[in-house]
Order: structure tokens, then sequence, then C-alpha cells
């Protein structure tokens, strides 16, 4: 039985956050009971979208609520925490960063307060410090906010292995995964509805991008497409009631990139060469494929070109 979707769009004035010229609006998807997704664009950050652009949400348990996510500027961290409040009563328990790129992260000040505890995988913390000088340069330049120290709160709670939080009648499975999309993935899953929170595990329509490791990603895969979910939460893309059918668009352009790579490196061809040809019959599946791909294209090359060393 399929879990009906009902739209709902909040208008939100976000408390404490740089002003705008019009009210921040938040559009939001029931995709199943407690469980709601805010759905980004298929864009690139930019002054125009603050780096608004990834999937975020939340999900209330009779306890409390867990946020999954933040947003991609710390105005969408308010407009998120104020969607909560407008929703339901029950307190925020709990902020699920599930790993460190700017657009899942940036809003976490908005809901740092006592009671919250800030979770993500065992190498988030580190990832945070390292990229943060980058990333405040980047957001200022780019994106047209500018970003403290404070912004980046890491995880008080880091993920080993598992982890399994209870929202009250309601329990959440957190896994930290090998280094995939990036080294510090981490997956959330809802026993009750069944429910696969994956990130950016998994992308739909935008093409994925990888900046961990193509063979690790491939690997987790693997192994997450045997769990018994029946909807899939991306990182990217709609939300998909075809799991683990959902997986196989990404899984194909990966293995493409990992089968031409490897022939290219067997028969002595140069990362250049690689990045000029390989993986270009999945064009027309992906949007955003020409700002991404020769990036994917190099990253796995480094990756692959080591293989047997």
């Amino acid at each position: 039985m399929k879990v009906p979707i009902t739209a709902l769009l909040l208008s939100l004035t976000a408390l404490n956050a740089p002003a705008r010229a019009e009210t921040p609006k938040l559009s939001l998807q029931q995709v199943a009971p407690g469980i709601y997704v805010h759905q980004g664009a298929h864009e690139l950050p930019n002054q125009h979208n603050r780096g608004e652009i990834a999937n975020i949400g939340f999900i209330i348990g009779q306890r409390c609520v867990a946020v999954i996510d933040t947003g991609g500027s710390p105005e969408q961290g308010y407009a998120l925490k104020r969607a909560i409040e407008s929703t339901t009563t029950i307190p925020i328990c709990y902020v699920i960063n599930t790993h460190v790129h700017p657009d899942h992260i940036y809003g976490n000040l908005a809901f740092k307060q006592p009671g919250v505890s800030f979770i993500g995988h065992r190498k988030l913390a580190e990832a945070m410090a390292m990229r943060a000088p980058f990333y405040q340069e980047k957001a200022e330049r780019d994106l047209g906010f500018a970003l403290k120290n404070e912004n980046f709160v890491p995880p008080d709670r880091p993920v080993q292995d598992t982890l399994e939080l209870d929202l009250g009648s309601r329990t959440l499975l957190l896994k930290a995964h090998k280094t995939a999309h990036t080294d510090n993935d981490l997956s959330i899953y809802d026993s009750q509805t069944k429910t696969f929170w994956l990130a950016d595990l998994l992308f739909m329509g935008h093409l994925p991008v990888v900046d961990g490791s193509l063979n690790g990603w491939l690997a987790t895969l693997e192994q997450i497409k045997t769990l018994d979910a029946k909807l899939a939460i991306p990182g990217h893309g709609p939300v998909s009631a075809d799991w683990p059918k959902a997986l196989e668009p990404e899984e194909r352009y990966l293995k493409t990139l990992q089968s031409e790579i490897r022939a290219f490196i067997k028969d002595g061809k140069t990362m250049e060469e690689a990045m000029a040809k390989v993986g270009l019959t999945a064009r027309d599946n992906w949007q955003l494929f020409d700002e991404f791909h020769k990036k994917n294209v190099s990253t796995a090359f480094a990756e692959l070109e080591w293989e047997g060393d």
C-alpha cells in the first residue's frame, strides 16, 4: 500500500536570520506519517538560491522530533525550525547531519539550544573543521552571506557504527557508512514506516557527485539495497516508493565510470583523456551533468589508478 503524499506550503518568517526582501517559504511534503521533507531544486548553489538546494526535513515521534539536515543557509535553518514549530508542539531533541556538504549543514546554528543533541558520523567533526575556512570563503563569495565558526556545529554524539534513537514510539536506526559519497555519510531508517533516508548516498535526477570513493560508494549500495524499505528519501530529487529500484540509475552511472576508467588506465591513457571521453553516454540521463561529470571522472581516476598497488 502506497503512502499518500500530502503537500503543505508554509509561509515562514526566519527568526533572528539575515533579512530578505520577501518572507521565505519552505515547501514541505508529509511523505509518510510524521515524516516531512522539503525537496531542493536541481541547481548549482548561487546568490539567488543561497545554497538551499538539498532535501531536508524532520521526523516526529511521540516524545520528540529529529531534524534531518538543516539546509544550505543559516536562514533556511531558521525557516525549517519555524516550519517544525508550525507543524507540531512536540519539542526538537535531535539534529542529524547526514554529511559535511554545505547544503546540508549551514542551518545548524538555528537549532543549537539546551536539550538538542547534534548527531553525525564519527568523521563529521573533523571534516567540518578541515573544510570550514574554505566553506566560509566560498559562502561569502558565491552565496552572498557570511559564516562564522559557530555556524559549524559539530556532533556532540558521533555515530561509530550504528545508533538507535527513540523519539517516543518511533525508533530510528542510524548507520555510519564507510567512505562512499563522502567519508562521513550517515543514513537513517525509520522502522515504523520503513522509510529509508539516504541523503546523498542516493541522487535522483541530479547527477551523483563523487567526493569520497567510487568503489566504496558502489560497495555501500550493494549492502543497503537489501534493506526492507518502502520509501527512499534521496539527498537530491523526489522521494521514491520503488525501493531498491530507485538505486538503479545511480548505480548504473557509477559502474559506467568504474568500468570505463579502468579500461582507460589499462590502456595507459591519461586522466585528461578519460575526462574528455568517459561516461558521455549518460549525459542525457542527468541534470547538472556538465557541471559535475568531469570532476567525478578525475576523482575516480585518481582512486582507480592505484588499484593493485
